[in-house]
């Protein structure tokens, strides 16, 4: 048994020999197994919410290669916390016969990468909520986050109880007679180019202690940026203007600008710089000379036209995949659904199944098939042991947060004493500021009280199937949209692939979204955070349905 040992850490606040540790108990356990350790991949300081990871694409290829036998790692999630991502990497190494052994979980199967997946998901999305949640409390106290704006810097001040308050800015009176000439320059009629030349000329040091450039005066209109769309200089804070999404192709940060009613706001009159009506004018020129230039074609936040907002006709549209190549079927006639690469790509998936048979199987199947009392009940004692184990791992995450608050408030101390001696240095500021937003940051998420768990009903199954026979009822009615959505939301995909016999019916695998299936069954958003976010393939909530006579 040729075995290959993974280790990973991801935060800044584990230590870098954390994977000299998870590599020294993992070869313990691999000389008990008497399994040869033939090669040690490692990524260090990588989120395991991506597989964009030099690492882990290494242990892949060895796979592939049928190099080793078995994956050996002190627990699932050192390998990934995204669902799609354990799933892909359990079903190649299935494919590739090669075993995946965690010291936390054993013998890896189905079971364990269904609600192991989930898990991690709740995790991000629970530890992502908690930050959210904190921040949003720092703003509404009237507190800054993250490095000043130009023409601000940071103070501090003593609270009632000793301790420095955090978050606090004042006016920089040099850079803030700077930020006044720049908006009074515009809204007379003078390029951001003309401007940033003529502070060039005069030596005035931009921003980040450079040269002044034009785009970081005006900004982007369909990201909001640049010195003058800054809503601090009139008085306003403003929080969440834009969300960053991993894009899961690339593993790279994409901005993108959220709904007026998501940005949170909070007046600050003291850290005004520019009257409203000197703000208003800017503003206004902003949006004409935008227009004006064809740099925006549409508000920010709406999208194309009306045939991206149709609604889904039928049970299943977009939902049917082919079982050989992934693509999804295409309608094929009037009532037929088939696999578009058939015809043209070589895929060897040419079954047509009638889509109105196909989509009473599924709605039989939704009540019939789908949570099953056994195994429902054997995924409640798993998420039950989960769910404790990952409240041991956020208590351990908490010690280590509140050790790294206490280390930075040390250096913060010795960086304040430094200031008080005398030195004054831009660095030595710059270095304050990084480490105080650290703090903060840190200090945010500990302020949020921790996630109750989740109450699982025994009776989910059934509760679940009464749920169903009333939306089944509902769907009768041909013009009852909101029935025909719940049932979708139900259904993850449907998966057709071929017969192994020419005379049999084709196979038909219906998945089901586990967010939704335990909402329907009576667990809620609010109940089980980051569920919205969970789906994909559980293979305890999946089911295996034999196509009838007359499908194909």
């Amino acid at each position: 048994m040729r075995c290959a040992i993974y280790a990973r850490y991801s935060s800044d606040l584990q230590r870098a020999e954390s994977i000299e540790d998870q590599v020294r108990v993992c070869q313990a356990r691999a000389e008990h197994e008497g399994w040869p350790v033939v090669e040690v991949f490692s990524d260090a300081a990588i989120s395991g919410a991506t597989l964009i990871r030099p690492g882990i694409q290494a242990l892949m290829q060895a796979i592939r290669a049928g190099n080793i036998d078995v994956v050996l790692t002190e627990s699932l999630d050192r390998i990934s916390r995204d669902q799609e991502h354990i799933a892909a990497f359990y079903k190649q190494a299935s494919f590739a016969r090669v075993r995946i052994v965690t010291l936390a979980e054993g013998d890896v199967s189905e079971l364990q990468i269904g609600f192991k997946g989930t898990m991690g998901a709740l995790y991000l999305k629970d530890l992502a909520q908690k930050t959210k949640r904190g921040m949003e409390g720092r703003i509404r106290a009237g507190r800054s986050l993250g490095k000043p704006p130009y023409g601000y810097r940071v103070t501090r001040r003593l609270s009632a109880d000793g301790e420095f308050e955090r978050g606090l800015r004042e006016i920089n009176p040099e850079q803030a007679a700077v930020v006044q000439r720049i908006f009074t320059a515009y809204a007379g009629g003078l390029s951001p180019r003309r401007i940033a030349r003529t502070l060039n000329q005069e030596g005035v040091p931009g921003p980040s202690g450079g040269v002044w450039y034009a785009a970081s005066i005006l900004g982007r209109p369909a990201c909001k940026d640049g010195l003058l769309r800054q809503p601090t200089y009139a008085g306003v804070l403003t929080w969440c203007r834009r969300t960053a999404a991993k894009n899961p192709a690339t593993g790279r940060l994409v901005r993108r600008i959220n709904d007026p009613g998501e940005v949170v706001t909070q007046p600050a009159p003291e850290l005004r710089i520019i009257d409203q009506d000197l703000w208003d004018r800017v503003q206004a020129r902003l949006v004409v000379e935008s227009v004006a230039d064809h740099r925006i074609a549409k508000e920010p936040g709406t999208t194309g036209g009306y045939w991206e907002h149709r609604r889904p006709r039928y049970l299943l549209t977009g939902k049917v995949l082919c079982g050989c190549c992934g693509r999804p079927f295409a309608a094929i006639g009037k009532d037929y659904l088939g696999c578009p690469a058939a015809l043209n790509a070589g895929c060897r998936n040419t079954r047509r199944v009638r889509r109105s048979r196909l989509e009473a199987q599924v709605v039989a199947a939704l009540g019939s098939q789908l949570m099953k009392p056994a195994l429902v009940q054997e995924f409640i004692v798993a998420f039950n042991a989960e769910w404790a184990g990952l409240a041991a791992k956020m208590t351990t995450q908490a010690d280590a947060e509140r050790r790294e608050v206490t280390a930075l408030s040390r250096k913060i101390d010795h960086l304040v004493d430094a200031i008080s001696d005398g030195d004054r240095s831009p660095s030595l500021r710059a270095k304050l500021a990084e480490l105080e937003a650290h703090r903060d940051r840190i200090a945010a998420a500990m302020a949020v009280p921790a996630t109750r768990p989740p109450a699982l009903h025994p009776g989910i199954a059934e509760i679940y199937r009464a749920k169903v026979a009333d939306l089944q009822r509902a769907m009768a009615d041909e013009d009852d949209h909101a029935a025909l959505e719940a049932a979708r939301a139900l259904i993850d995909k449907v998966i057709i692939s071929p017969p192994e016999h020419d005379d049999d019916p084709p196979g038909i695998e219906l998945i089901g979204d586990l967010a939704e299936l335990l909402h329907a069954a009576g667990l809620g958003a609010a109940t089980l955070p980051g569920a919205a976010q969970s789906s994909g393939v559980v293979s305890v909530f999946a089911s295996s349905v034999k196509a009838g006579q007359g499908v194909h």
